[in-house]
């Protein structure tokens, strides 16, 4: 169930991470007139509108766990990784936009709705780190979107290569700490997957537009790229600030 004081506190930071969005991506769009033609725009207005969308779905499967009308669990994993499926054998064919756009509010509600867990740690330890993820992650996008908006075409195309090696080695390094239990491993790769999932908001972003100058419009695979950007960004946030907490409260514990 949730308290009155971690209701207000979700409330809160929904509306804080809204309004900063709103105001971050109004200036934004104000200036992509100038820089991007009309067709692409009118296409990456639909992606970010399948974004939002995502996210607010993604939002509610949360408040579902949290507020105990359905638990998280394995289940919520296993139905989102069917939908990720579902999506990719199902090709964008101008047709079946009703299916994969039901897909993809799917995947936002059961990925949201397996987030719910760590939300509800983090919401016992200092509920106003919700909003501290909120806004650093909504600051972090909208810089590194805009960042990709107006850099030269393909400046950030390098990154894939890079990006996804350091997942490949972040991942052995990870299987492998399940052995050792270091947490100093655990930090830098807490850390470094952070940096990693920003690298991919200037390469997902770049690729999109290179992806639709040369034809493709699936607006909706594109937003479901961008939304694990900023989920994954989130989730890192939340695990970081929630450390930090912790480590704060154990060294009053100890002065005291």
């Amino acid at each position: 169930m949730l308290y009155p004081l971690e209701s207000e506190s979700v409330f809160y930071a929904t509306n804080m991470a809204t309004s900063f969005a709103n105001f971050s991506f109004q200036r934004l769009s104000q200036q992509m007139g100038a820089k991007l033609d009309s067709r692409l725009r009118q296409h990456l207005s639909k992606v970010y509108g399948c974004l939002a969308a995502t996210c607010t779905t993604a939002t509610v499967g949360s408040i579902i766990h949290l507020s105990g009308i359905w638990e998280a669990g394995l289940l919520s994993a296993f139905v989102s990784l069917g939908l990720i499926l579902g999506m990719a054998f199902t090709p964008d064919n101008g047709k079946n936009f009703v299916q994969r756009f039901s897909m993809l509010m799917g995947i936002g509600l059961f990925t949201g709705h397996s987030l719910g867990l760590l939300l509800e740690q983090v919401i016992y330890i200092n509920p106003a780190i919700v909003v501290t993820a909120l806004i650093g992650t909504t600051t972090i996008f909208s810089s590194l979107t805009a960042s990709a908006f107006f850099a030269k075409r393909g400046k950030y195309l390098y990154l894939g290569g890079i990006l996804m090696s350091a997942l490949s080695t972040m991942a052995m390094i990870n299987l492998g700490n399940l052995f050792f239990r270091s947490y100093i491993v655990q930090d830098i790769s807490l850390y470094l997957g952070l940096f990693v999932m920003a690298g991919f908001v200037l390469f997902d972003t770049q690729m999109i537009m290179e992806k639709h100058n040369m034809g493709s419009n699936d607006f909706i695979g594109h937003s479901l790229e961008l939304f694990y950007d900023v989920i994954s960004i989130f989730r890192r946030l939340l695990v970081i600030l929630a450390q930090r907490e912790d480590n704060n409260e154990r060294r009053k514990r100890k002065n005291n």
